[in-house]
């Protein structure tokens, strides 16, 4: 055996160690950390926190508002004065100090409705945010099982390729026994550490990929997971989806149709908040105030003046014309809307189609994966014979290397295949707008 086939040996034994070691990360658990962790979803939660905070009672405009005010000021002056007998009064540094203070109260009675249709205008953003959030949470999922179905399917291909690194381990020893007895030449021996070098490289890229892409999903749990894990390979396809009912669901529940529907109540209530402007503004302002005034001038008629009281009153604000500015905006909302109505057609179009695209996608990989296993029994088979002629020095090692290459690649395509067909399933979930209702 070659210095270089025995270094890579070394490394594919130390892989298999590695492999033995590792914990199962299943998908459930995958899901939970990625929902807790997930650093965009964590934003969006966020996002929809604000939004609720905006829907409130205190950022409704329904509240008056209070407000304190408190001053003091002293002034300091000479004056001369002459009294009414003719006589003339000096005072040098006359001293007055001032001090105020007042709450005083504002309420709008009414604005036009402009402080109800901005209200319900909340509510639709924060049920808006809630959709974005969702729609984080589905994009998020895709993206998660995507990676983790790919550490699948490179699990299973590099068990595969362990599989056929073994074969071909076996076939060197047979061909350096029947080399040391004279049954075959030399030439048979290096083919066959041609060939263990060429699946050992393989089995090591496989792994560098498969470890890439473990880093790949652990950003998208968001770091709560060590590198070294495996993954459930188990897969259970729902059979039992139905077209027409999924795609009920669709109208119904996809997150991009419902986004598109509440941003069309917003803007009708932009619309009817434009159009309070036309009409007047009623509210009710309130106030106690204290003012004390101190006079130490003799020219002054009184020495102290304090004085404390309430007040209270209606005021009416009509902006009877603003140049045309509101009814330019009306206008303008109106037409938007028209956009977004437009927009919300095209866009069920667009999803409708996606969904049977979809759907149609969904079948043929589901038929693609059952030839493909079907492909597996008989490229299993040949295998199996070849090896059999093989041992019986009946077929040559390239016959033999050809049907082990034919079950390698029959496997690849059949793992392929498989997992090609869940993430399409999952795609049709996610559009019909059941993802995050169905159990994996």
């Amino acid at each position: 055996m070659s210095i270089k086939t025995y270094i890579l040996y070394s490394f594919v034994t130390l892989g298999f160690l590695a492999t033995n070691a590792q914990q199962v990360l299943s998908k459930e658990e995958a899901v939970k950390l990625a929902l807790e962790h997930n650093y965009g979803i964590k934003i969006a939660t966020n996002t929809v926190e604000v939004a609720d905070n905006n829907q409130g009672l205190l950022n409704s405009g329904y509240l008056p508002t209070l407000t304190g005010n408190a001053g003091a000021s002293i002034d300091v002056q000479n004056t001369e004065g002459q009294l009414a007998n003719g006589e003339t009064r000096v005072a040098d540094g006359a001293e007055t100090r001032r001090y105020n203070a007042s709450i005083n109260l504002n309420y709008t009675l009414f604005d036009g409705l402009g402080r109800l249709y901005n209200y319900r205008r909340l509510k639709e953003q924060y049920q808006l945010s809630e959709l974005e959030a969702r729609e984080t949470i589905e994009t998020t999922m895709l993206q998660m099982f995507s990676i983790y179905y790919t550490i699948a399917q490179l699990s299973e291909n590099t068990s595969a390729l362990e599989e056929t690194l073994l074969i071909s381990k076996e076939r060197l020893t047979r061909a350096g026994y029947q080399f040391d007895y004279g049954q075959n030449t030399k030439l048979e021996v290096l083919n066959a550490e041609v060939d263990i070098n060429n699946d050992s490289i393989a089995l090591i890229n496989i792994r560098q990929q498969l470890k890439n892409t473990k880093r790949d999903l652990n950003v998208v749990l968001g770091n709560a997971y060590s590198e070294n894990f495996q993954v459930d390979t188990a897969l259970n396809f729902l059979l039992q989806l139905d077209k027409e009912n999924l795609f009920q669901k669709l109208k119904a529940r996809n997150v991009t149709l419902l986004q598109a529907q509440r941003n069309i109540n917003i803007s009708q209530y932009d619309i009817r908040t434009s159009k309070a402007q036309f009409l007047p503004t009623v509210g009710l302002v309130g106030a106690y105030g204290w003012n004390e005034s101190n006079n130490n001038s003799p020219l002054a008629f009184t020495l102290q003046n304090t004085s404390s009281g309430v007040s209270a009153g209606l005021n009416l604000t009509w902006n009877l014309f603003d140049g045309g500015r509101t009814l330019t905006q009306v206008k303008n909302s109106k037409l938007f809307l028209e956009n977004q109505k437009l927009q919300q057609e095209q866009l069920i179009l667009d999803v409708e189609r996606n969904f049977n695209n979809a759907w149609d996608d969904y079948q043929n990989k589901l038929v693609i994966f059952n030839v493909q296993e079907n492909n597996i029994k008989t490229s299993q088979n040949n295998f199996e014979r070849t090896q059999e002629k093989f041992k019986l020095g009946q077929v040559s090692s390239i016959e033999f290397r050809q049907a082990q290459l034919n079950l390698l690649n029959a496997e690849l395509s059949r793992n392929q295949a498989k997992y090609d067909a869940k993430l399409a399933e999952i795609t049709v979930l996610q559009l019909s707008g059941e993802l995050l209702n169905v159990n994996f």
